[in-house]
């Protein structure tokens, strides 16, 4: 049972880690806090932006302020899945008898970098479904578990697309978040280039071990849940399937596919941890709402209408958000994380904007309001 001695532990060393991870990253603060939330919660993350904004930064730094070891996998066309897994050799021995050892490859480590893991054929990214999902490895009939705590945190660019694999849905499926990584503001391009210009070296020491890691899971999953935020979590995520029982208007209008179990599992072990950073003993509906972005942005298939009227996923996140509100109630969802925000716009002139009951258009509702004035002034 949770004590408040586990609450003050957890957020004494949840403290210590952001304030070791700030010495060598700078800004990015949303995208930090949904990292450790997802490897706190026992997930893995996909980042997306361009080269250069410190995402292989921030996973040197992680390693150093867990104390774990660290991999960085670069995926390329030509890579194999035995260079991800690791594959057996033949070894002699000082007799001249030859005997298969298995060579461990990178993804025995506890935190892997799968960088631009969209470059490499759908074969090799596979390679790492089962190490995602069951944290094993199998080559030529073998399973070896991997050691815990393991993280993966893949990153790909959303701007190059030519040579490049886009993930499949069984693996991307498998990602707890997907976060969007922004560009620094002036004062932290400021502070990036005066923190290089001393050292290029990490110096973040280490704020806890793998053994404190599991320990804070542990802490988070017994974090209580009330019915009604378990129930407002899984309407949420059927309420992005256009054909459940729960659909919303948006969803019906612009989802061809919704989300999988997995998303209603990640929500509520992602929504556990933010609690106890935000010092509370129970999960929210605001913890919900603001897990919900990463959680759900990468696990919709958009239809075509969504597609040619450039609505992203995280439009039909708050469109949704907002349906879900007037459903059990609550006050219009506020995004007030960056780490919810997609960097991407609609580059419609008129962007399609969402009430409280559904996603009409308020360009069009103020017309029909003018017709219907001038008529009763005709009348009149």
């Amino acid at each position: 049972m949770v004590t408040e001695k586990n609450i003050a532990k957890f957020s004494e060393q949840c403290k210590n880690i952001f304030a070791q991870i700030e010495r060598d990253v700078i800004g990015q603060k949303e995208i930090v806090e949904g990292t450790i939330i997802a490897m706190i919660a026992g997930g893995n993350v996909l980042l997306e932006g361009v080269p250069g904004v410190g995402k292989t930064r921030l996973v040197r730094s992680l390693g150093r302020v867990f104390s774990l070891p660290f991999s960085r996998i670069q995926f390329t066309p030509d890579l194999m899945p035995a260079d991800v897994t690791g594959t057996n050799i033949v070894v002699k021995d000082d007799k001249g008898n030859s005997s298969f050892q298995f060579q461990p490859g990178p993804i025995f480590s506890n935190i892997i970098l799968a960088d631009e893991i969209n470059r490499a054929t759908p074969k090799t990214q596979s390679a790492l479904l089962e190490a995602m999902q069951e944290h094993t490895v199998t080559v030529m009939g073998v399973s070896r578990k991997l050691n815990e705590p393991f993280f993966v945190l893949a990153t790909q660019n959303p701007i190059e697309q030519d040579g490049t694999y886009p993930l499949p849905e069984a693996q991307m499926d498998r990602f707890m978040f997907k976060l969007i990584v922004k560009n620094p503001s002036l004062d932290e391009l400021m502070n990036i280039v005066s923190l290089t210009q001393k050292t290029m070296a990490e110096v973040a020491e280490a704020a806890c071990n793998g053994e404190d890691l599991l320990e804070m899971r542990a802490t988070a999953n017994q974090i209580p849940v009330a019915d009604e935020v378990l129930r407002y979590a899984m309407t949420l995520c059927s309420a992005t399937h256009p054909d459940s029982e729960c659909a919303s208007q948006a969803a019906k209008k612009y989802v061809r596919l919704g989300a999988s179990p997995r998303a209603g599992q990640a929500i509520i072990s992602a929504a556990k941890v933010k609690a106890l950073l935000n010092g509370r003993f129970n999960v929210s509906y605001n913890d919900i709402n603001s897990i919900a972005y990463p959680v759900l942005r990468h696990r919709m298939k958009m239809n075509f209408e969504a597609i040619a009227g450039r609505v992203t996923p995280d439009m039909v996140i708050k469109m949704i958000l907002d349906e879900m509100a007037t459903l059990f109630r609550l006050e219009p969802t506020a995004r007030t994380l960056d780490l919810s925000e997609n960097t991407e716009q609609p580059m419609s002139a008129e962007p399609i904007m969402a009430n409280a009951d559904g996603v009409e258009n308020v360009d069009a509702n103020n017309e029909v309001k003018e017709k219907k004035s001038k008529r009763r002034f005709s009348k009149k």
